[in-house]
């Protein structure tokens, strides 16, 4: 598997943080947000909605 670049690093380990931030918060409405929003970006990344704009 190919090595992630340190800028890569970083944006993945804000993301993990932003992640456990709202699950530490213990606010459900928060929480909810956070997993929607995941969830439909992973499907645009899927569908290439982001390549397409920026690729």
């Amino acid at each position: 598997m190919r090595s992630r670049s340190l800028v890569s690093q970083m944006y993945r380990a804000a993301r993990l943080a932003n992640d456990v931030s709202t699950l530490a918060s213990g606010n459900p409405n928060r929480i909810a947000r956070r997993a929607r929003n995941k969830i439909v970006g992973r499907a645009l990344a899927r569908a290439g909605i982001w390549h397409a704009l920026w690729g």
